[in-house]
């Protein structure tokens, strides 16, 4: 999987296509990923100890990562990534304009 934590991405597809966050968790085993403000949920939420509040919060559920693409933090565009041999070590590139990401 080309996304890891802490990338920026856009989205694809779906009702929030066009957005951009970033990626708070990353699953390779399920192919999915968890990115700040997007794909959001509420959920009803009981107190579990005394004085602490209950109610209505909004959760960030996981998305397909063949749903977003990453942004080159260098040229600032949606791209796929490529894979680069430096120093004995494989490093993401970027394929529009070949910086390591």
């Amino acid at each position: 999987m080309n996304i890891k934590k802490d990338d920026k991405v856009v989205v694809l597809s779906g009702k929030d296509k066009g957005k951009e966050g970033k990626v708070l968790v990353s699953d390779p085993k399920a192919g999915k990923v968890i990115v700040e403000g997007i794909n959001t949920a509420t959920k009803h939420q009981k107190p579990r100890k005394q004085g602490e509040e209950g109610g209505i919060i909004k959760v960030d559920t996981p998305i397909y990562v063949s749903k977003v693409q990453l942004v080159c933090p260098k040229c600032g565009k949606a791209t796929r990534v490529g894979h680069k041999i430096v120093d004995g070590k494989k490093v993401r590139v970027c394929k529009k304009c070949g910086a390591e990401i």
